[in-house]
């Protein structure tokens, strides 16, 4: 019986030699995994599959339906077990286009004990998505496709998707070095862009980018860096992270300002947190920052800035997203382009729960048109 990572090598090597040769011959099925593979809305129901599909070629007698232990008579397995000791690091080593982290933390699928069978209302959305997942698990059930044709197939459409979303990131990078010899663009033309790209859906992972660009951009002014940044659903108790984003003195490993991005208003409880995070970790910064792309309650404004004397010298300020990178961009104006390529940079390699790729490559698409204007 081969090792679970020797199965998911041996289903790599099978496909990548011609990706473009379909494995499953059967229509529907294959109609069913290419949905699957390629909803951009939710990247749960792959991974789901990936990990159920490999524990039944790993111990043939399980029910692929049933990746729950507690689920009764002797053929269930931990589904969640094989998603993340052996699926997340066969697609982080092929960049294959997926989520970074389980599915069975997902609201439809944690915390549940039934068997996946059809016509089960996993509470989910899209409700195709799980329809069509379903569907798959019980085509392997009922022997309409084998389970390791099923998980080439899966493996072989995200390499082909996977390879066409490179070659269009490549296309429109491409397209942007024809303007290279263009005006660079101003600092108001800039903070226009990126604006712009802010007012997209699911770009709640920016702000922090923005802030780790400027400081990595200007650095050896500053006299500051940039911690590693966590991941975007990384929270701040698992991490021992005071924020989103973390600034150090360059040689020294001391947190002196800590960023904390809101999409929302802040309130004044967002703050009441922030000073317990501050005083359960007994770290002495000198500047918590929020972040917000909503409007700024006065108010709050007004307690946060209360707060210096009470916390002997921490600053709490509250500044709007926009209004930080517009004044960091004329205050560091000659930097301007090297702080927007930085950006980029940032933004192309985050991962796809963090920015999807529909808000890169539309980062991409403004940046030619407001260069080429």
């Amino acid at each position: 019986m081969s090792e679970p990572t020797a199965i998911l090598d041996a289903a790599f090597q099978r496909v990548s030699v011609n990706p473009q040769q379909p494995i499953v011959a059967e229509v529907q099925i294959s109609q069913r995994a290419d949905y699957v593979c390629k909803n951009l809305s939710n990247r749960a129901g792959v991974r789901l599959l990936m990990a159920c599909l490999l524990a039944k070629i790993h111990v043939p007698i399980v029910d692929v339906r049933k990746p729950y232990t507690n689920i009764e008579g002797g053929d269930s397995f931990s589904g969640r077990a094989y998603d993340e000791q052996y699926i997340t690091s066969f697609i982080n080593q092929h960049n294959l286009p997926c989520n970074s982290t389980t599915a069975f933390l997902t609201p439809a699928l944690r915390n549940r004990n039934a068997t996946l069978v059809k016509g089960l209302d996993l509470v989910g959305r899209p409700p195709q998505l799980y329809i069509t997942v379903l569907d798959l698990l019980d085509d392997v059930y009922s022997n309409r496709v084998a389970a390791d044709d099923l998980l080439a197939e899966i493996i072989r459409l995200l390499i082909l998707l996977r390879d066409e979303r490179q070659q269009r990131i490549e296309s429109l990078i491409g397209a942007l070095k024809t303007t290279q010899d263009a005006m660079p663009l101003s600092s108001e033309d800039i903070v226009n862009l990126i604006a712009q790209h802010l007012s997209l859906k699911r770009t709640s992972r920016l702000p922090v980018l923005l802030v780790a660009a400027a400081y990595n951009t200007a650095a050896m002014y500053l006299g500051e860096r940039v911690l590693a940044l966590q991941s975007h659903n990384a929270a701040d108790l698992q991490t021992g992270a005071l924020g989103d984003v973390e600034i150090t003195l360059i040689d020294d490993d001391r947190v002196v300002t800590s960023y904390e991005m809101k999409d929302k208003r802040v309130t004044r409880e967002d703050i009441e947190r922030a000073l317990q995070k501050l005083s359960a970790s007994k770290r002495r910064i000198d500047n918590y920052i929020f972040i917000t792309t909503d409007e700024i309650d006065k108010e709050v404004q007004v307690y946060a800035r209360s707060l210096y004397a009470d916390t002997g010298g921490i600053e709490f300020v509250i500044l709007d997203c926009i209004g930080f990178v517009r004044h960091y961009l004329h205050l560091f104006h000659r930097l301007r382009a090297d702080f927007l390529e930085e950006y980029q940079t940032l933004i192309l390699a985050e991962p796809e729960s963090s920015v999807s790729q529909p808000v890169k490559e539309a980062f991409l698409s403004m940046r030619q048109t407001a260069e080429m204007d």
